[in-house]
């Protein structure tokens, strides 16, 4: 059977609660060495901004129901998604157990459909491809695909999911809340659960060949451009597909941020850069900068090491907080990370644990 053209369909992507200000009582325990809580929606938003990146690198259209990082209510989104009429739509959010103050053992991925939904018998099938995807994807404990009434799930009319992707109350799952290989790894796989309900091909990131875009392209792929460029936090404008001079500017920035040439076009380096895919093939230290920075300071941050403000600059605190990990990991601690002290990072066993009294 041949594929369909993802081009055919309309992908919705929402993320639960708020951060501006973030939703009471969505939130992790009290995270020891980075002194804070992490918030539900730090997770949701960016697993789904990974969801509708995936899927308009794929050639999907794209809605994002909630765009902005303050909550809006269930029945608002109901709207917002009903008016647009997607063909399917997939919901982030994060679970939790007891009263939300201490951490515990529960743990897992859950996915959920409604009965009531107008496409029940869809809803499940989506629900099921989905669920099966991130969990192949993650790893994660299988509490298996059930059935909830909640209005994102049975007032949408459209095909619809929920995926509570992890436990803010288990210590582990709390910290690959800021991880970006998780998240990552979350939002490609739904879209790949998408891909496989729609009979759409899905092509790996890593296997995928990135067109060379400048002033006057058009189309998905520089959709998909700006919203990667938004999402970094540069200004493109409307996502509209169409390359001009607020995207060309926004490029530019970006390329300029990233040790490149500034001229505006979207080629191999470009696109190297701005998808990050194998960020351990340089050497960083103090005074390094850029989209490989940024991530080893998530990376620092989802292991609980304190690396600063996630700016893409190798200060002093990302200085310092290389020097405890490699101190706490029997490495060399000269504040350089480079073969060793990457794959150190990709340990998860190398994380920070709950301090024993």
């Amino acid at each position: 059977m041949p594929y369909n053209n993802p081009e055919n369909y309309l992908i919705a992507g929402n993320d639960e609660h708020g951060i501006n200000p973030p939703t009471v009582g969505k939130r992790t325990p009290m995270m020891p060495y980075i002194n804070r809580q992490i918030y539900e929606n730090e997770f949701n938003y960016a697993a789904k901004n990974a969801f509708l990146a995936d899927c308009l690198r794929i050639g999907f259209n794209v809605l994002d129901v909630k765009p902005n990082r303050q909550d809006l209510s269930i029945s608002e989104r109901v709207v917002i998604v009903n008016r647009a009429r997607p063909n399917a739509l997939v919901t982030f959010a994060y679970n939790a157990y007891g009263d939300g103050t201490t951490f515990n053992s529960a743990s897992g991925l859950e996915g959920y459909y409604s009965p009531l939904n107008p496409y029940p018998t869809q809803s499940r099938n989506f629900a099921d491809l989905v669920y099966s995807s991130i969990l192949l994807a993650t790893d994660a404990n299988a509490r298996g695909v059930k059935p909830l009434d909640v209005g994102m799930l049975s007032n949408v009319n459209t095909i619809a999911c929920l995926m509570e992707c992890g436990f803010m109350t288990n210590f582990r799952e709390a910290r690959l809340m800021l991880d970006p290989d998780f998240v990552n790894s979350v939002g490609r796989a739904a879209c790949r659960g998408v891909c496989q309900f729609f009979n759409v091909e899905y092509v790996d990131i890593n296997d995928q060949t990135f067109p060379t875009l400048r002033t006057g392209s058009r189309g998905n792929m520089v959709k998909y451009l700006q919203f990667m460029l938004k999402t970094m936090g540069y200004d493109v404008g409307s996502i509209d597909g169409i390359f001009g001079s607020n995207t060309a500017a926004a490029v530019r920035a970006f390329q300029q941020a990233n040790g490149l040439e500034p001229d505006g076009i979207v080629g191999r380096l470009t696109w190297y850069k701005l998808n990050n895919l194998t960020p351990s093939a340089s050497t960083l230290r103090y005074g390094s900068y850029g989209a490989e920075v940024r991530y080893l300071q998530q990376k620092l941050y989802s292991k609980l090491y304190p690396a600063g403000t996630i700016d893409g600059i190798f200060g002093a605190n990302t200085q310092n907080a290389v020097k405890e990990f490699q101190t706490e990991n029997g490495l060399v601690a000269d504040g350089i990370v480079g073969r060793n002290t990457w794959a150190a990072l990709a340990d998860e066993s190398t994380s920070r644990g709950l301090p024993t009294e």
